[in-house]
């Protein structure tokens, strides 16, 4: 949650602190600040809303004279989105500014200390304790006053820091919150994310927990937590600059949808080679499953229903049993695993708290850990014995899309790598199993092009006042995550259910006019999931129904449809959800919806 950015330089800090903000939008945006130093003066812009305010309030950067400064945007936790509450937040002297991404978990105690010690609260949040705390322990050396302050505070938290007597440098802190650092000449900058960066430089270093940085103009020098002195290598950006902007589209969220061809080929290419499967960055090659009994696949949101997708592919190839489970709830469970588990971890950003914090319980326990991630550097990236990047490039629109079909795509080349370490492939079926994989780009574009009638039913089906999702074995895994993208960003009621519990219970809220969309692509169990449609149009539903071209049965019971390809359904959730994905932008659409930021969401959760 929430996005920070700094600037040190021969530039006006303003106007690339504004942009860099724009970038970070999708990580709230309730409320949005900057701070800029002139010489030893630090001024404060701060509005509640969007950056696009901020910038009016600012002309844009031309009113705040200064080269170095600090900025962010807020999702809001403690306290309401007010401007009172908006960061930056300053020191009672005047001496200090601070941006912070995360939660500090004891500040009501510091809190009631340091107005016991005389220190006067202008905000409601967490944040404004760590600037008081600075005051009080600086000394002379800012250095000393950020340790000192650090050692205080208990909870995740990314920190920029300008302090008025050392006009020209900047601090970043990283405590479980993303920190990027961007290395220019004559100018250095942070941010929680490389969007923000890539207009600038393409020279990064990504902080780790306990590090911070100073930063001039000339130099980024980097301290651990007694204060010293580290060298860190720098890594190079290589996606281009077009790849986070919007490139002629109206939303980013459709841009999005419509890369996913390119993003799945992007993670498929590099792994198939010659009718195999092939990991390089598994440095235990086919060891990574050898003994394993239980495989845990743990994330939150849409990537716990990448995992429910990826379940059947994996039990079904690996003959080991798969459970999906919530991170925010598996790190509370007291789970049953040992050293012959392995848990695979799903986040797209990679900073995902909840996840982070599961993985880290069951490494624990003894699990071996695999995490499945877009962004290199992140901690989940670092935390894990084993990593597998889906290259799927940077994601703006809040809701997920791409980085949805290249998780799951990735799961599906780890049923297949492992089913054939374990000798349960033979050399035949892993080639027509990649044949299959490989043409999942192709199939992902027919999912787009067969369905030009999506827009005419985003307006006949906008103003329900719910919407239903059923389905059956991975059918019922694609509706969990069809269902999530229409509430998300279309803020209509909508729910998915296993099609075969509708007797027991479910079928009460069918009446008439009840939209129900049934994914219907899965050949085995058609018959079924037939009779579960008829059930619901019995009691006057309007059925929408997702299937595979040609499908008569369903055109006799169907009110409308959608359509993938003919695909192996073990393989098809990556084309089943890509028009439930266009239907949903269509109806956030027809509503008047913002699609890319939708109301009290964040791309990166962050905190708890």
């Amino acid at each position: 949650m929430c996005g920070i950015v700094g600037y040190t330089g021969t530039q006006d800090a303003a106007p690339i602190l504004l942009d860099g903000l724009k970038k970070l939008e999708y990580r709230g945006y309730d409320s949005a600040g900057i701070a800029v130093m002139d010489h030893n003066i630090i001024s404060v812009n701060k509005v509640k809303g969007r950056i696009v305010s901020l910038s009016e309030k600012t002309s844009d950067g031309a009113s705040v004279p200064g080269t170095t400064g600090i900025g962010h945007t807020r999702w809001a936790t403690h306290g309401a989105p007010t401007e009172e509450n908006a960061h930056p937040h300053l020191s009672n002297d005047g001496r200090f500014a601070i941006v912070h991404n995360g939660i500090i978990e004891n500040y009501m105690a510091l809190r009631e200390e340091l107005l016991g010690d005389g220190y006067v609260f202008q905000s409601e949040t967490d944040t404004e304790v760590i600037v008081h705390l600075l005051e009080m322990y600086y000394r002379g050396n800012v250095r000393d006053a950020l340790i000192r302050t650090a050692n205080r505070l208990q909870g995740s938290y990314a920190l920029g820091v300008i302090c008025s007597e050392e006009p020209g440098s900047i601090y970043a802190v990283r405590e479980k919150s993303p920190l990027i650092l961007g290395l220019g000449i004559d100018e250095n900058f942070f941010a929680s994310d490389v969007t923000a960066l890539v207009n600038h430089t393409r020279n990064v270093i990504y902080l780790e927990d306990g590090e911070f940085a100073e930063l001039t103009c000339d130099a980024i020098r980097v301290f651990d937590v007694t204060g010293r002195e580290i060298i860190k290598t720098p890594s190079r950006i290589l996606w281009d600059v077009q790849a986070a902007e919007k490139g002629g589209y109206e939303h980013f969220m459709l841009k999005e949808i419509m890369e996913q061809p390119a993003a799945v080929k992007a993670t498929i290419a590099p792994r198939i080679r010659e009718g195999e499967v092939v990991f390089d960055e598994l440095k235990d090659g086919p060891a990574v499953i050898s003994g394993v009994r239980k495989i845990i696949i743990t994330a939150c949101g849409s990537a716990y229903y990448a995992g429910c997708a990826g379940k059947y592919a994996l039990e079904k190839l690996t003959r080991i049993p798969v459970e999906v489970v919530l991170a925010s709830e598996l790190r509370y469970s007291d789970p049953l695993i040992d050293k012959d588990t392995l848990v695979i971890v799903i986040s797209q950003s990679g900073e995902t708290a909840d996840t982070i914090a599961a993985m880290r319980e069951c490494s624990e326990r003894g699990a071996r850990t695999l995490a499945v991630v877009n962004v290199v550097g992140s901690t989940v990236a670092n935390i894990a014995d084993y990593t597998v990047y889906t290259w799927a490039g940077p994601e703006i629109a809040v809701a997920t899309t791409k980085g949805y079909t290249t998780q799951v795509t990735v799961l599906y080349m780890l049923s297949v790598y492992f089913g054939r370490a374990l000798g349960l492939i033979g050399e035949d079926q892993e080639k027509e199993m990649t044949d299959t994989l490989q043409q999942l780009p192709r199939l992902i574009q027919q999912s787009i092009d067969l369905n030009p009638a999506i827009p005419s039913l985003a307006k006949k089906y906008h103003d329900s006042k719910a919407l239903f999702f059923i389905g059956r074995n991975t059918d019922y895994a694609v509706a969990l995550e069809g269902a999530l993208k229409m509430k998300e960003i279309s803020y209509l009621h909508a729910e998915a259910y296993a099609a075969g519990e509708l007797k027991h219970g479910t079928i009460a809220l069918i009446e008439e006019h009840q939209p129900v969309i049934a994914l219907c692509c899965n050949p085995s169990i058609m018959e079924k999931t037939l009779s579960n449609i008829v059930e619901v149009k019995s009691r006057g539903a309007e059925v929408l129904a997702l299937t595979f071209r040609n499908n008569q049965k369903i055109l006799s019971v169907a009110d409308d449809l959608l359509f993938i390809p003919d695909v192996e359904s073990l393989f098809s959730a990556v084309t089943e959800i890509v028009p439930l994905q266009l239907l949903a932008y269509h109806v956030a659409k027809e509503n008047g919806c913002d699609i890319d930021k939708p109301k009290n969401l964040a791309k990166s959760v962050t905190v708890e």
